[in-house]
């Protein structure tokens, strides 16, 4: 029997790789950890997830601030934005959150953590800048990065991705944003509301293509309300950058050209798998241009060796690593054959309001041919959302042919913690009835969960054949008042 280093070795420390790092250590596992940065956390706590959701958050405070009297109180005069100062409290999160992802934490679990680029050398061995480090069982998690189009021009342009927008070292007067997805929209609101110009360029026809389109456009007349301008169903013709200026030509949806000057461009049109020059060719782990091949329990064409996270090719979210990387150490570690299930994963696009799903929307049960029905509750009729001035968007719950939920969507005010709740009911199979007879607390805006299937089931509750029955066995008298008398 082979003698090999390591239990387990990865290669990643984001979401994913720490996840198989902390829970294989502390099963027991003698476990190699490398990252290719000079610290652990990956591209969401570093250039992602926790960058953008502080930035987001100070941009939420600073529009609160310039609609004071909306609130009932003082219209104030709000100075421009330092954002020095606001990348200096993105850094000082990072640095908070990094000291429980830190060199020290995972050894104090029991994990090696070494740094630099690795190399596959053979299926068990890799090459650590010189050093040889074999183990039994690999996991790769090694993420994703943002891709930049071959678009004449761009790449002789000064540009940013997620990597460097929450450094900047000023505010930029002007930005054209390259994607209509979650990162552009995101970005697109908080640098509107801190002050900078904001155009979005996209070819398709609505934003956040996965979402329904009603949910996508509301989303997209909040945001114009607001100040961004939207060029939909566009094709991007050249980018170009003169002494600085940059300006970015298009073809609107009307065949017209027009040509956007603008002192930042952020692209923001996808992300690719980090897998190049780990020498997986060389040992056989199949790829495509979406990431390396895995089946449901996260093995890739060699069965020791696995696969999660972004470079997976699948969700990309940090809760989805996170999840397939809990996947890995079921399989790896507890040998047992557990497979991922994303029949009820999560996700929420972080613009205000939020933007949050679960399961199939109508777009998915559409494509899939099957019969649904829809019911809705708007924020405009909870109480709480009336006393905090949030009363944009309703939630929207989709049932099968059988009044089984297929999936909700929220668009509304914390729609991403909204959601929770049916994270548990979805995946629970806990029953409707079970959420309408549920007690709620008044005034919350999780009410709202509450009252959507109140109206599924209120039409059957209500209904004139339940009167008929009950005045029947129990003697009512019926209505004690009618509109019509008055």
């Amino acid at each position: 029997m082979a003698d090999f280093d390591y239990d387990i070795g990865i290669l990643g420390g984001g979401a994913a790789g720490l996840t198989v790092a902390s829970g294989a250590a502390q099963l027991g596992a003698k476990v190699l950890l490398i990252e290719k940065e000079p610290s652990l956390g990956g591209d969401c706590l570093h250039f992602g997830c926790v960058p953008s959701k502080t930035l987001i958050h100070s941009a939420h405070v600073y529009h609160l601030m310039r609609h004071a009297e909306r609130f009932g109180l003082p219209k104030t005069s709000i100075p421009p934005v330092d954002f020095k100062k606001i990348a200096r409290r993105i850094q000082q999160v990072i640095a908070t959150i990094q000291e429980h992802d830190s060199e020290e934490r995972f050894c104090g679990l029991g994990a090696k953590v070494l740094f630099g680029e690795a190399i596959f050398k053979d299926e068990h061995t890799i090459d650590l800048e010189g050093h040889r480090k074999s183990a039994k069982k690999w996991v790769i998690a090694t993420g994703s990065s943002p891709v930049a189009p071959p678009i004449p021009g761009l790449h002789d342009t000064a540009f940013l991705t997620n990597r460097e927008i929450f450094s900047l070292d000023h505010l930029p007067e002007s930005m054209v944003i390259l994607g209509g997805g979650p990162i552009g929209i995101e970005m697109a609101q908080a640098f509107n509301r801190l002050g900078t110009s904001v155009t979005v360029v996209d070819r398709s026809a609505q934003i956040l293509g996965k979402e329904d389109r009603d949910m996508a456009d509301r989303v997209a007349s909040i945001l114009e309300n607001e100040g961004v301008a939207f060029y939909l169903g566009a094709s991007i013709e050249a980018v170009r950058e003169n002494h600085g200026n940059k300006s970015v030509t298009i073809i609107d949806k009307s065949g017209e050209s027009k040509v956007l000057n603008t002192e930042a461009i952020l692209v923001a049109m996808g992300r690719a798998p980090n897998i190049d020059n780990m020498g997986l060719e060389d040992i056989g782990v199949a790829y495509d241009r979406s990431g390396i091949t895995v089946d449901s329990r996260m093995r890739t064409s060699h069965k020791h060796i696995y696969a999660a996270g972004d470079v997976s090719g699948g969700f990309q979210f940090t809760h989805a690593a996170g999840y397939e990387g809990g996947i890995v150490v079921s399989n790896a570690v507890f040998r047992l054959p557990r497979k991922a299930d994303y029949t009820y994963l999560p996700w929420c696009t972080y613009t205000d309001p939020e933007l949050a799903s679960i399961g199939m929307n109508e777009k998915t049960a559409l494509a899939k041919g099957l019969d649904y029905s829809v019911w809705s509750e708007a924020f405009k009729d909870n109480d709480r959302s009336l006393a905090e001035d949030e009363t944009t968007g309703s939630v929207k719950m989709i049932l099968d042919a059988k009044e089984k939920p297929l999936g909700v969507q929220i668009l509304g005010p914390r729609a991403g913690d909204l959601l929770s709740e049916w994270v548990a009911i979805l995946n629970g199979k806990v029953k409707l009835s079970r959420l309408a007879a549920a007690v709620h607390p008044y005034p919350t805006m999780g009410e709202i969960n509450k009252r959507v299937v109140g109206n599924f089931f209120s039409p059957k509750i209500f209904s004139e054949k339940v009167q008929k029955g009950l005045k029947f066995f129990f003697h009512l008298k019926g209505r004690a008042c009618s509109l019509e008398e008055e």
